[in-house]
């Protein structure tokens, strides 16, 4: 009877987490070298022929020093603490979304509007408290929906919106007048 085939081992890369092989179409091959010279010599033996032993002494400090450390170490280091930068697949990185509230008036049936809210849970407010406190205020509709880019938004039904900035910092402290645009003829412009 035939053996059962075993699983293959795949090495993956320690900075970019690609397989190894495949580190030099990564975004970034370059940070990828020193660990590549350290833990997958076979895979790209050019590597090693181009490294002296000071280069390799010096990557190998280099991998040593970034290191992850707890936050408790007692070295002074004055360099602040970076988050981890989110990558999706393929290495690309994920973008923050920015802390702002934009403001929209969009026109439907010739005279009737709808205001559009997005960003305001970015303040950690919640959209269906704030979808309630609008209604009762301005005595209309207003619903969280889930907008194009499939994200929560407010809509309010009625031209509201040059009355909502003051409402809104009114009633969410966080949230200040400098982080509110209006969208106006396709253009971003700051409600202060």
């Amino acid at each position: 009877m035939a053996e059962k085939p075993q699983p293959v081992q795949v090495l993956y890369c320690g900075v970019c987490g690609l397989p190894a092989e495949y580190c030099e179409f990564g975004p970034d091959f370059e940070k990828c070298k020193p660990w590549l010279i350290q833990f997958a010599p076979q895979v790209y033996p050019h590597l090693l022929q181009d490294a002296t032993g000071k280069d390799i002494e010096t990557v190998s400090n280099q991998l040593q020093s970034s290191s992850i450390s707890d936050g408790n170490s007692a070295s002074g280091s004055s360099v602040p603490k970076q988050e981890p930068i989110k990558r999706l697949p393929g290495g690309k990185v994920k973008k923050k979304d920015k802390q702002e509230v934009i403001i929209e008036k969009v026109t439907r049936n010739k005279r009737k509007s709808i205001t559009t809210l997005k960003g305001l849970d970015l303040f950690g407010v919640k959209l269906s408290d704030a979808s309630k406190k609008l209604g009762k205020k301005f005595a209309t509709g207003a619903s969280v929906v889930k907008g194009p880019t499939e994200k929560d938004q407010i809509d309010v039904q009625g031209d509201i919106a040059y009355d909502i900035v003051e409402f809104i910092t009114h009633t969410w402290p966080d949230v200040p007048e400098s982080a509110i645009f209006f969208i106006e003829d396709g253009k971003k412009v700051p409600a202060v």
